[in-house]
């Protein structure tokens, strides 16, 4: 069994309930132990769309990397999203983070996340649940790598109390 983590966001429809739709479809191929709590984030990229919801969960597979690409890909395409706009709105989004410490570059896959190290709202989540960890590229901790990120008044926790009448 290889530890993985995975990033999902949504901020099309319930965001909430798509990514807790994802998580459950998730963990019926992944042994998930850890689930972040949800952050509402500003959109990175393409700015003039609805704000996203993000979590991020860790858990153990038997999967290949590229096995467990074509889950998340088949688990966002079946909740309804759609190719579109890179970096556009989308139903549900669910991104390898890290696989174990395996760097891979790949035409169809990179691990770790080639941003990761850059986006708050990965790191945020990711460092709820697993500060000390190491990304084997950058040999920084998770932690230590939210410290150098920018726009963390981007992130914020999400509470159900906060949500509109779709999620």
């Amino acid at each position: 069994m290889t530890k993985v983590y995975l990033g999902l966001g949504s901020n099309l429809g319930n965001r909430a309930r798509n990514i807790y739709v994802a998580l459950r479809r998730l963990g019926d191929t992944i042994q998930l132990d850890q689930v972040s709590s949800l952050y509402e984030t500003e959109p990175v990229g393409l700015v003039d769309q609805p704000c996203f919801l993000n979590l991020v969960c860790g858990g153990e597979t038997d999967l290949s990397p590229e096995a467990l690409l074509r889950l998340a890909k088949t688990i966002e395409r079946e909740m309804g999203r759609k190719e579109g706009l890179r970096f556009g709105p989308r139903v549900v989004d669910i991104d390898i983070l890290l696989y174990d410490d395996l760097v891979t570059d790949t035409p169809r896959l990179e691990i770790p996340h080639p941003r990761l190290h850059e986006r708050a709202f990965v790191l945020v989540p990711l460092n709820e649940i697993a500060p000390e960890l190491v990304h084997p590229r950058l040999g920084a901790s998770v932690q230590q790598l939210l410290h150098k990120a920018a726009s963390l008044k981007r992130v914020r926790l999400y509470s159900v109390t906060d949500a509109p009448a779709n999620d």
